[in-house]
């Protein structure tokens, strides 16, 4: 679909449908930010659906549907914003009398008249929801649950989850822009849970991006997704306690990127950075990461689970270079951030619905591969910890310290994989822990689409990713002295 019939079919939704004068809109908008410095008004539709299949039987299916405007001003470092569950021409008026209520001590003037920007769709516009009939939904969670517990006699569980959403956008603003999206999302959770001698360990596997859910009515995409659960709790099973202390790590590619998205990411976005709250802060040109780091966060991936046509202010995505062979070259920024940072804006404005404003917040985070081949740096450790996979985490932005939690991890003796453990968590400094790195692989891989953000109370869909690297000297929590 073209941006101008996209833009049509948004208008249909928006204005059309709530009997609204488009033109009308405008003229509230060109009111309401006349003196300020930027703001847009943000319209949102949301479809979405999620079935949860748990103990053999369907337990709960959920669908919800809203629409809503957000209205924002912006003057320096003061932000005005409103909305409304309702779009109609009264509530509009009223959002846009609230926040012009704080441009009294601006004298700047701006006319706002419509023009579509067009830019390259990234992901298709078709609903997820009516692709695939309520009925072969309900019989893909069966087949996944009945094929789980036809592999190993020792599963005592299967919990499953799949869900999608489909979000349409228009946006308004201050730049005379126009601006239209319409974004897919879905995702498969398997969850398996196998017992043995009284001892219950876990596995789980995931897929999605912004795509349909035709991927997953192909048996051969499934199935390898309940086996890497089930693995992965045999795996578990098998588990010795984790040493403790400041050993060498191992970090897999994919998944184990989160780690880099907490650690670093988040001290990278701009708003942290302009407060001096980030670790990073006041840092570009210098470096803060060992030699040959490169950590890039691009939205422009198709298909991806973090990717976006444009962000949530209309700014194009782009592939963003924020380190480079370990010197910061830039931050994440949105458009207030920028302007006040004297900077670009760089397509990473966010938002988790239109009852939100926008702020800078990732989208597909990654490390750049390196040099080495995953056996040699395997091979390279004599005694450390292989952690394939992570549960969660957390970051603290201030002092970059993280805590991490392995859900797959091996005891490492000799360049050799000696038995899976259980109960490794990674404990640290972002930037410390970066510059602890001693060696990166070349098999960089995303994850494989699972991951959600969250900050300030507002989750947003992102993507991780990494080569095998090594780390050395960081704190292991475990129950067992090395």
């Amino acid at each position: 679909m073209s941006n101008s019939q996209i833009l049509k079919q948004t208008n249909k939704i928006f204005f059309d449908k709530n009997d609204i004068s488009k033109s009308k809109i405008l003229n509230i908008l060109t009111n309401a930010l006349h003196k300020c410095e930027d703001g847009e008004i943000y319209f949102e539709d949301m479809n979405s659906e999620n079935f949860i299949y748990d103990d053999g039987r369907l337990k709960n299916v959920s669908y919800n549907n809203f629409q809503g405007f957000g209205i924002r001003s912006l003057i320096g470092e003061i932000r005005g914003y409103a909305h409304s569950s309702e779009i109609n021409e009264h509530n509009i008026k009223k959002a846009a009398d609230t926040i012009r209520s704080i441009s009294n001590n601006y004298s700047g003037i701006k006319e706002i008249s419509p023009r579509v920007v067009k830019n390259r769709p990234l992901y298709t516009n078709k609903s997820p929801l009516e692709n695939v009939k309520f009925n072969k939904k309900v019989s893909l969670l069966q087949d996944i649950n009945e094929y789980a517990r036809s592999l190993d006699n020792r599963v005592a569980q299967v919990s499953i989850s799949l869900s999608g959403s489909h979000q349409t956008i228009q946006i308004l603003n201050s730049n005379e822009d126009t601006l239209a999206d319409i974004r897919p999302l879905v995702r498969l959770n398997i969850q398996v849970v196998v017992e043995e001698k009284n001892r219950r360990e876990s596995g789980g596997s995931g897929y999605g991006g912004r795509n349909l859910y035709n991927h997953w009515i192909n048996d051969k995409n499934w199935k390898s997704l309940v086996r890497e659960a089930l693995r992965i709790a045999l795996v578990n099973l098998e588990s010795k306690p984790s040493p403790a202390g400041q050993i060498p790590v191992i970090l897999g590619s994919g998944w184990p990127g989160v780690m880099l998205h907490e650690a670093v990411g988040h001290g990278l976005e701009g708003d942290f950075n302009r407060k001096g709250t980030s670790v990073f802060s006041n840092k570009i040109g210098e470096k803060v990461t060992a030699s040959g780091v490169t950590i890039i966060d691009d939205g422009t991936i198709k298909n991806r689970r973090g990717s976006l046509t444009i962000d949530d202010e209309g700014t194009p995505s782009a592939k963003n270079i924020l380190i480079e062979n370990g010197i910061l070259k830039n931050y994440m920024q949105d458009k207030q951030n920028a302007r006040l940072m004297n900077m670009k804006p760089t397509g990473n404005g966010r938002r988790e619905s239109y009852a939100h404003y926008p702020m800078p917040r990732m989208t597909n985070t990654y490390m750049e591969n390196g040099e080495y081949c995953p056996e040699e740096i395997i091979n390279s450790v004599k005694k450390g910890i292989y952690a394939v996979n992570f549960s969660g985490g957390q970051v603290d932005i201030t002092s970059g310290k993280f805590v991490f939690s392995a859900s797959e991890a091996y005891y490492v003796e000799n360049g050799k994989l000696k038995y899976p453990l259980k109960g490794a968590t990674l404990m640290g400094n972002g930037p410390d822990a970066m510059k602890k790195i001693k060696m990166i692989g070349n098999d960089l891989k995303l994850d494989s689409g699972i991951g959600t953000c969250g900050k300030n109370g507002q989750g947003v869909p992102v993507g991780v990713g990494q080569p095998t690297l090594l780390m050395e000297g960081i704190t292991v929590g475990g129950t067992k002295t090395s």
